[in-house]
Order: structure tokens, then sequence, then C-alpha cells
């Protein structure tokens, strides 16, 4: 029996879409949640762990030459300075300080362009946790690097076969996992996904990328941005940086979906722009779907894009009008990541390169008044083979 539970709504988005077997699982997770949130020492280690181990707080970059080229001034959020790379370790501690205080010794989680994969393995290395990561056989093609990276780090890697082999795929092979283990075996869920509690902890352990980047910005320009702009996939690095600025309405959010190669269904992972509300893992949310209601196939340059809904909580800001959908497609993508980096020595994720792309192609409206923040959410290394073979499928 699938439930419907009326906790953690967004609007008319998020919720408890879940089987008998995961609600105790879900009520667990919140009620520790809960506690921990007023925990000193929880506080206290996760606060070492982010400054001592992560490295925060990431930099808040002048982007002198990008600035220069587009008139107006352009700060860089460097969560790709982060201990692996991305922004994804923020969570990853979060949620297995939780799972040891819970006494769970086995984590799963799943991975698309691999960074949440190598958050998680690193954190269970760490943290000396159990590790299984499930990955769409289509990803672990194209992200062989991060792939031997959780090997290395001693995590499990399984791959996923069914359907489209990404990103979607993966996520619900972790779920099936889940729902066999729950009683000794956390998901750390990579995104601001799936059903209550997860959308609202993950955001919570993400939430220090805005919060940093509004002291930053306060301290070197004395005001708040005019634009953020942010790349979304599931969400988390987008609603970790906008959540502290969503009551700062002076200040647009920008949220940057994967146009893939076109506008019809199939090509791109848009869901804000083109999605209707759904269910898909647990919540219900802006999902990309056929007529008949069936979960389209979806298409990014991006592995980490590569998924067809968002984030329960976007899902309602977009509804509301208080963030900007906007699309950049694999070929303005592979062109803003070329750009920042002979721009600024900085190699962005291809995630991350699609926020840049609005402002490359001058389709936002910019002038020398504006001061914009780009969540640089993830560095580009891992995606160089995907870099090479398209430029080479284009020569």
């Amino acid at each position: 029996m699938v439930q419907k539970n009326k906790k953690g709504y967004f609007g008319e988005f998020g919720g408890q879409y879940v089987p008998d077997t995961l609600y105790n699982a879900l009520s667990e997770l919140e009620t520790t949640y809960k506690s921990l949130k007023k925990n000193s020492d929880f506080k206290s280690q996760l606060k070492h762990l982010l400054t001592d181990y992560v490295g925060r707080p990431t930099p808040l970059f002048l982007a002198k030459n990008i600035s220069t080229e587009i008139g107006a001034k352009v700060y860089l959020k460097r969560e790709d300075l982060n201990h692996t790379g991305a922004h994804k370790i923020n969570n990853t501690l979060g949620q297995i300080l939780l799972a040891t205080f819970m006494g769970k010794n086995r984590i799963i989680a799943e991975t698309g362009a691999g960074q949440h994969g190598v958050a998680t393995a690193t954190v269970c290395a760490l943290m000396k946790c159990k590790c299984t990561i499930y990955m769409g056989e289509t990803d672990i093609k194209r992200q062989s690097l991060n792939v031997q990276r959780m090997k290395l780090l001693g995590a499990e890697v399984r791959s996923v076969k069914s359907g489209s082999k990404t990103l979607k795929d993966a996520t619900t092979a972790a779920i099936r996992d889940w729902m066999k283990t729950v009683e000794d075996t956390h998901y750390i869920i990579g995104s601001a996904l799936g059903p209550h509690p997860y959308p609202t902890l993950v955001r919570d352990f993400q939430k220090i990328i805005g919060e940093e980047s509004k002291k930053q910005i306060l301290k070197l320009e004395n005001k708040l941005p005019t634009k953020i702009l942010s790349c979304v996939g599931g969400g988390s690095n987008a609603i970790g940086m906008f959540y502290p600025f969503i009551s700062n309405t002076s200040t647009q959010l920008i949220a940057v979906e994967a146009g893939g190669r076109g506008n019809t269904m199939g090509n791109h992972a848009a869901a804000i722009n083109f999605g209707r509300p759904g269910v898909l893992h647990g919540a219900k949310s802006f999902l990309l779907q056929n007529p008949s209601g069936q979960i389209s196939e979806v298409h990014s340059i991006s592995a980490g894009l590569d998924y067809p809904g968002v984030s329960p909580e976007l899902s309602h800001l977009a509804q509301i009008k208080r963030i900007t959908p906007l699309v950049a497609s694999d070929e303005d993508t592979m062109r803003a990541c070329k750009w920042v980096a002979k721009q600024e020595g900085i190699i962005p994720a291809l995630e991350t390169a699609h926020a840049f792309v609005p402002i490359m192609n001058r389709r936002l409206s910019v002038s020398g008044k504006d001061i914009i923040i780009i969540n640089v959410s993830g560095r580009g290394d891992k995606d160089m083979e995907t870099i090479i073979n398209y430029e080479q499928n284009i020569t």
C-alpha cells in the first residue's frame, strides 16, 4: 500500500508517497533529525567536519574577466573547491552523522555524474560504514573516473541496466534496496528529492552555500546580489543557494535546466520548464511525462542533470514565480564550459556550465548596476572524457 502523508508539503508539492515498509524508516529519520538539529554534539561535529575536513567556507570570487565582458559584476561561489570537488559533501556529511546517531552502519546512495557517489563513499570511509552506490550503466561509462574513485574509497558500485540506465533508474534501484534493508541501512539521497523529510533535510544541509554567500557579498559589496544563477537537475545546489535569499525579493533567482538537444520530449531534462505535476520516487513535483502520464525519457550532456523531475520546493517556488526557469542546450553548455575555462582559469563541471549560458549568450538582461552570483557547484575534472568525446563527434 502506498501512503500519502500530509506532512512535508511545499504548496501542493512534496509529501510521502511510500509503501508501508518505508513509512517507519522515514518517521524515524524525521524524529532523529528534529532532535539532532537542537543537539549541540551533532552541530559541533558537523561544523568541525565542514571546516576542517571539507574546507568551508568556500570563497566568493570576483570573476573580473567575465565581469568586464558582460558589463556587470559576476561573483563565483566556489563549491568546486570543497573536498571531493562539489557541493555534495555538505549533505553527505550531515546524513552520515544522522545515520550513526540512528545506529545504522550500512549506507546506500544513487548517483548520476558520480559526485554524490564519491561524496557518499568518502564519508563512509571516514565513518567506517559499509557503502553501496547505485549508478546507471550509461553513467558508469561516461563517468568512469568517478567510478574508480568510489571503488578506491571502498564502495561497491552496482550497475543499473534497466530503463534509460541513468539517474532515475539508479534512484529506483536504491529505493528497492532500502525497502528490503531498512533495519540496518540508511539511504543518503543526493538531491532535494524523495519523500519527506528528505527535501527539507537535504536543503538544510545545503543552505550553508547561500548563507555563506549572503555574508560574503554583504561584506564585499554592502548589498545583496541582484541575480543568482544555479544549474538545476534534482535541485540540491540550487535550493541550497536560493533558500537564504527567498525572502529577499529584490534578488532574482534563476534556475537553469538541461535543454539537451531540443524542446521535444526525450531530448531534454527541463522539468520546471516543460513538466507538469506528478509523483515519482515518493514525492509530488514537476515531472516530464508523456500524455498518458508515463515518465518520459530524458537527456543531458551532463549526467548529474539527467533526471525527469525536480525538487518539490523548487517546484513550488516555480509555481509561485519566485524563481525564473531557463534552459541551456548541450551545445551552449559545452561552449560555456570552455568560455569559463579560458576567461577565468576555472573548468566547471558540465552541470555547473549550464548556469553560465544565460550570461554568455546575453539572454539575461544585465547592466552595470547588477551584482550576479553564480554557484560553481562542481569542478570539471570528471567531465574531461565527455568533453573530448563531444569534440571528436562534432569535428
